[in-house]
């Protein structure tokens, strides 16, 4: 009997092709479907490795598996071919788009974290990591990124692209400019100068644009109190509920941050691959 976090037959023709390739020097003993299978339990049901279902493979093979795939940066390349896809699908163009939103996401730690991995965040009183998106209006990222909690939002934002720098440099000259839509805890001239620093053409690429923010009379006027859902920001607050779906997700489990971040790129990948499959 196969249980809800396996892949479905379509789900394995979509990603079999993306897995990394290995030289085989004997026959394996379970097929990568299988290992995948176990890696994605794990990543749903937030079991300690060695607790995995004795009908899936051994933990350590599982592992292993997931260990080198994450360390190679197959991970993150097999997020981005599916967000490709996704974005296809619904008749986007693959790699360029005119809106991106960002925010970020404060998450407790566990006792697996390691101290360079801590920090406290006093607006969201959580001791723990952050983990950054900049999410499209499909709620799928480009890019993820995760820091210490103690952070700013600010700073997030910009070593997240610095890290994906080479995208925005790449970007043709032909296609509008990318509106990085940001909510109030984010400064856009601090933003501006900072990037610049690091890529001086930057702002001839994309332009900041802060999510409105209903005032307290606005509220009122509407008869609404509390949470407000805002449009287009609220894509992104739905993505950061969706990664909360996954048990191992719904702590910070990893000992470092790279760790953390793979296994956010890990969530989206069985997401998006969720969706194209249902849509194929």
């Amino acid at each position: 009997m196969g249980y809800t976090s396996d892949l479905s037959d379509q789900e394995w023709e979509i990603i079999e092709p993306l897995l990394p390739k290995r030289k085989k020097t004997k026959p394996p003993d379970w097929t990568k479907r299988e290992i995948l299978n176990g890696v994605l339990y794990q990543l749903k049901n937030g079991c300690a490795w060695v607790d995995l279902p004795k009908d899936l493979p051994p933990y350590s093979t599982v592992y292993w598996h997931y260990k080198q795939w994450r360390t190679e940066g197959a991970i993150a390349i097999i997020m981005t071919e599916l967000h490709a896809q996704a974005r296809e699908q619904v008749k986007k163009k693959p790699k360029w788009t005119t809106l991106i939103i960002v925010d970020s996401q404060a998450t407790k730690n566990t006792c697996n974290a390691s101290i360079e991995s801590k920090g406290f965040c006093h607006y969201k009183s959580t001791n723990g990591i952050k983990r950054h998106l900049a999410v499209d209006t499909l709620g799928f990222p480009f890019f993820t990124h995760c820091t210490k909690a103690s952070v700013s939002d600010d700073r997030g934002l910009i070593e997240m692209f610095e890290q994906n720098i080479d995208y925005f440099k790449s970007k043709p000259v032909n296609v509008y400019k990318i509106t990085i839509m940001v909510d109030h805890g984010y400064n856009p001239e601090y933003l501006t100068k900072e990037l610049e620093k690091i890529y001086p053409q930057i702002m001839t690429k994309i332009k900041f644009k802060l999510a409105p923010k209903p005032s307290k009379a606005e509220k009122d006027a509407s008869g609404k109190s509390g949470f407000v859902v805002i449009p287009v920001r609220w894509v992104v607050e739905r993505s950061n509920a969706w990664v909360e779906k996954c048990k191992s997700l719904v702590k910070n489990f990893d000992r470092t941050l790279d760790n953390a971040n793979a296994r956010l790129k890990l969530c989206f990948v069985r997401l998006i691959l969720k969706r194209l499959a249902k849509a194929s």
